[in-house]
Formats: structure tokens, C-alpha cells, sequence
């Protein structure tokens, strides 16, 4: 891969009133015209994303937000669109002017403080109203961060003062949960050991390329100083007969689960792709017990499929067919079933009985907790795509062995 995945930044939220010049303090961070500068207010009508590197931090994107005072035609869109910004972000930037602080500041600071996430003021404009030394006080104590102060029209001597200070806030204001992040299954292998993924190559599989998790699960034993040997489905047992150790670990596409199930060793742990991202973005015990919770389901309840990534679905489509058509004949008859895709996810869940969400390939840590906090606070259980497809193949049991305490929740949530 040319860089990293966007769901593996450090996504950082610029928020704030309209022309509290959000767009400026960007531009004068990346060193070029990233987002649209205007005097009329509303300018940015949707989240502007730009990506950098910022050492010795790493990959970062910045997400260029609407003002939440937007009180024009299509205000309460955009205003929506950066709340679901802030929703994914680790770290909220609050550009303000001099002396102003209101409702609007009030509700960026509840957001953050729900979100458990950091917020930094960001004083634009200093050249035009320079803050007194009160507000910056007054700043300080409201978000625990001093504040940064900008000229955002200074040029590059104003960037090279301003991104030091930058980079100071951000690690300070970083969540430690992105600093150390769950592995992925470096912790499963020994060094030198030996992983087996199965990867079917199927209609939906992209052309000439292997699907993220594969691409990262590959890249992780690389990282850990094992080896791993890829090989499609109908090559599996094949596969075990000619090597002369048994594997350390097995890993599959969920699609396959039911066979990788029947022709591994039970000595040998095996897991799938989609349960081992339940531990690298989301709660997997929370997840695990939602699997447990399918046991419940009747025909006709209403359950979400929630996607985060959007593609043309295919006749058959993963999450739009071959798991409600599996549901379905689990609990004995079909169900209710909802779909989202994207960015779009439903703010009150109460109406289902059960989200089943994708692997979060395409969504950061942040997010992913984010919704299944959501979940939570609406009393729905939560769980993935992995682990409900190894549930209706009945083998939820054995791909959850490699992690007790999953293992233990599903148990819980199944009684």
C-alpha cells in the first residue's frame, strides 16, 4: 500500500462558529489552500478531509467541520455532518476569536466531554483581535489545554511558529487507546511462527488486490517476525498435509468459516478476520455478548445492518443478503432488517433488537466505540459481521477460543 489507511490516522476535528476561521488555521497548517477561504459565512458546506504526516505524531487527517451556528437553508445538514465529524474524531480543535464564547463553544466543549474526548482552543485571528490574557485563562480552565494563538494569515513564518505548539497540544491531548492500540494478533504468534489465512477469491473480491484486513493481518505477522502462507479455500487441507509444523495460527474469511472449522486440527487456534478487528477497533466483549444475544431474536424483529463502507451490493451481497438470509434461519423465520452504509448510522437505535455492525475496516477506533456506545446507552445489543456469520455456522465457540474473556461474554450474553 502507497500509505496508510485513513482509518488509521489520528483524526482531528476543526470545529467552531461560522468565519471563526477554521478553514485559514487548516490551510496554514498543510501549507496549502486545502479547504475554501471566504468572508461569507457557510463557506464550508460538508467535512473537508486532508491527510499529512506530522511527526513525530504520524499520519494525521484533519477534518475541516461546518460551523455549528449555521443558520442558512441547509444549516441544520451541515451542523448534523460535523457532529457525525466529531463523532469519529480523537482530538477536537476550537477555533474561536478573541473574547467569544457562547452557546456555540458550549456545545462543541458537552460534545467533547460525552466523547470523552480532548478539545484544544485554537484563538484565530490575533492579528485582527488580540486575546487578553483573562480569556486565555478563562480558555484554559474550561478545556484543561492552553490554548494555541494564530495569526492564520501569517504565512510560513506563523506555520513554522505555530506547528511546534501544535504538536506539543496533540500528544498531549492524544487518547492513549490510539497511542496503544489493541494488536491485531502479534500477541497470538510467537516469533518465527506460522499463520495460515484463507482467502477466497470470489466475485466480490476487488480485482488484482486483497481485501484491507487481509492487506493488514499480512502486514502485522511482518511485524511480529512470523511468517504467514495465504491460501484460498480449496487449498487449505491441501496446505496442511504438506507443511511439516502445524500452523500457530489459523485465520479465514468468515464466508469460510464452517470449513476452516471442520479441517483444522482442534489443537491448532483459529479465529476469522472480521473477529480479530472486534478487538482492534471495537469492544470485542461487548460485541461477543451481542453475538450471544441472536439466541433471542424472533421472525420479524427489527435488526440494523450497519456498513461503514459503501459499494454497489451484489446478489450476494454480504450484509445485505447472505447474513439476513443466515439470521433468518437461525431464529426461524425472517426479519425486519435495516441498512445503513457510510458515514450514515442511526443517532437513536431503540426501534431494533440487534445491530450487527461490519468489521470497521474503513472506520477508526474512536468511531467504531462511538457506535457501539450508542448501542449501549439504547439498551441493543452490538455485534459484528464475523462473529454473527461464525454464530449461524455454530462455530462462534471455537473462533472465540483464542480470547477468554470474549469467549466468557458470548457465554453470558447467550443465556
Amino acid at each position: 500500500m502507497e500509505k496508510s489507511p485513513r482509518s488509521l490516522h489520528l483524526q482531528i476535528a476543526v470545529a467552531g462558529r461560522t468565519n471563526a476561521g477554521k478553514s485559514s488555521f487548516l490551510n496554514l497548517v498543510v501549507g496549502q489552500d486545502a479547504a475554501i477561504v471566504s468572508p461569507q459565512p457557510g463557506t464550508t458546506t460538508d467535512v473537508v478531509e486532508k491527510a499529512m504526516e506530522l511527526l513525530p505524531i504520524g499520519p494525521v487527517l484533519f477534518l475541516d467541520t461546518a460551523g455549528i451556528d449555521d443558520h442558512t437553508a441547509l444549516g441544520d445538514r451541515r451542523v448534523g455532518r460535523s457532529f457525525r465529524a466529531i463523532d469519529r474524531a480523537d482530538v477536537i480543535l476550537l477555533a474561536v476569536e478573541a473574547g467569544a464564547w457562547g452557546e456555540p463553544e458550549e456545545r462543541l466543549l458537552a460534545a467533547a466531554r460525552e466523547r470523552k474526548i480532548a478539545l484544544v482552543p485554537v484563538v484565530n485571528k490575533i492579528d485582527l483581535y488580540p486575546p487578553a490574557p483573562e480569556f486565555l485563562e478563562f480558555l484554559r480552565e474550561k478545556s484543561s489545554f492552553a490554548p494555541l494563538t494564530v495569526n492564520s494569515t501569517g504565512g510560513p513564518a506563523e506555520r513554522e511558529r505555530v506547528l511546534p505548539l501544535l504538536k506539543d497540544a496533540l500528544l498531549a491531548a492524544c487518547p492513549e487507546d490510539f497511542l496503544h492500540t489493541p494488536p491485531l494478533l502479534g500477541d497470538l504468534v510467537p516469533p518465527g511462527g506460522v499463520v495460515v489465512m484463507i482467502v477466497p477469491v470470489d466475485t466480490q473480491a476487488p480485482k488484482g488486490r486483497l481485501i484491507l484486513p487481509q492487506v493488514q493481518a499480512i502486514r502485522d505477522v511482518l511485524d511480529h517476525d512470523a511468517m504467514t502462507l495465504v491460501v484460498k479455500e480449496n487449498r487449505y487441507a491441501e496446505t496442511l498435509r504438506k507443511l511439516a509444523v502445524r500452523p500457530d495460527l489459523v485465520i479465514c474469511d468468515s464466508q469460510v468459516v464452517g470449513l476452516m472449522v471442520r479441517e483444522t486440527p482442534p489443537e491448532v487456534p483459529c479465529t476469522t478476520f472480521s473477529i480479530l478487528f472486534a478487538r482492534l477497533k471495537g469492544d470485542m466483549e461487548a460485541l461477543a455478548a451481542g453475538a450471544g444475544s441472536i439466541r433471542g431474536l424472533k421472525p420479524g424483529d427489527p435488526v440494523l445492518i450497519a456498513e461503514a463502507c459503501t459499494h454497489h451490493a451484489c446478489d450476494e451481497d454480504i450484509g445485505r443478503v447472505k447474513i439476513p438470509k443466515w439470521l433468518g434461519g437461525k431464529v426461524g423465520g425472517p426479519l425486519r432488517i435495516s441498512v445503513t452504509a457510510g458515514r450514515d448510522y442511526p443517532a437513536d437505535l431503540r426501534e431494533y433488537k440487534l445491530v450487527v455492525h461490519c468489521g470497521s475496516c474503513m472506520l477508526n477506533r474512536r468511531e467504531t466505540l462511538r457506535r457501539i456506545e450508542l448501542a449501549r446507552q439504547a439498551g441493543v445489543p452490538v455485534t459484528n459481521y464475523g462473529m454473527t456469520i461464525s454464530f449461524c455456522h455454530d462455530v462462534l465457540e471455537r473462533v472465540l477460543s483464542p480470547f477468554p474473556a470474549a469467549l466468557a461474554a458470548f457465554r453470558r450474553g447467550a443465556k
